[in-house]
């Protein structure tokens, strides 16, 4: 099984990590998916494609048809607009639960949808927030969750990895997918084992979109996290049902998850960096 790193051409912030993290040892060209370029290294594929990657719909099954080999999760490498203008190191899941049959797939997904979440959340935000510290990037970024939001729509768990054009920050993402992959001389963070199940799994309901009471749980060694559904979120029409399905969507998603971990957890990761 492998893991896909994907980024794009289309955003100048996505290809930043993707440079630095090709420019450390080991990668070799792999196979093109659908005339995107690939590099592998160990069990990890990074790809480069020329689109938005929320509309990049189902990425695990058309590598896995086109390659045969089967993925096991996969981290976006993207951007993330802050209106306080801050510039922020940033890690969450995707989905769009709060869409409605209808309305408009601004930032992809599909209505009343999310991926199954990454494990790696969790321990992903400790480690990058060690990264940030040790490469002084702290206080002037901000290290943070989010809550689940945008495309691409998938059915494997997910993550993101957000970011903006610093190579400062570009450095910091490429070392925390390096050491969190495992791809140095270290074991990788955030894999899920059979000794995980006495730990805390957190999730999220209620906040706001930087959810500060998830994250101070989520700072404490041995906690997990899934999806993190903020106030806006839970539709309120009709508490009976729409809050509801909602939160039972999400709970559905990280019971499966907890089930398949131990057989072939597919999962979806976004970094990001905001300025």
């Amino acid at each position: 099984m492998v893991t896909l790193v994907v980024a794009t051409s289309a955003d100048p912030a996505s290809i930043g990590p993707a440079s630095s993290l090709l420019a450390m040892p080991g990668w070799h060209p792999g196979p093109s998916l659908q005339d995107a370029a690939s590099y592998t290294n160990k069990e990890v594929r990074l790809i480069k494609l020329d689109k938005r990657l929320v509309v990049e719909n189902h990425l695990d099954k058309r590598w896995e048809e086109a390659t045969g080999e089967t993925v096991d999760d996969v981290v976006f490498l993207s951007k993330h607009v802050a209106s306080s203008n801050r510039p922020a190191l940033t890690i969450h899941p995707i989905g769009t639960p709060h869409l409605r049959e209808g309305e408009a797939l601004i930032a992809g997904g599909k209505p009343g949808w999310a991926a199954p979440p990454n494990p790696r959340i969790g321990p992903w935000f400790r480690l990058l927030k060690n990264i940030a510290n040790s490469h002084n990037l702290v206080p002037e970024f901000e290290v943070t969750l989010e809550a689940t939001h945008h495309g691409p729509e998938i059915n494997s768990p997910t993550i993101t990895e957000e970011y903006w054009k610093r190579q400062d920050a570009a450095q910091a993402i490429a070392l925390l997918v390096w050491e969190g992959l495992g791809l140095g001389e270290r074991i990788a963070v955030g894999n899920w084992s059979r000794d995980n199940d006495r730990n805390k799994i957190l999730l999220g309901i209620g906040g706001g979109h930087y959810v500060p009471r998830h994250m101070d749980i989520v700072r404490k060694d041995g906690v997990w996290i899934g999806h993190m559904l903020p106030g806006y979120s839970l539709l309120m029409e009709d508490p009976r049902e729409a809050k509801y399905q909602q939160i039972q969507l999400l709970l559905v998603e990280l019971g499966e998850k907890q089930s398949e971990l131990h057989l072939r957890p597919p999962n979806w990761l976004s970094l990001e960096e905001k300025f």
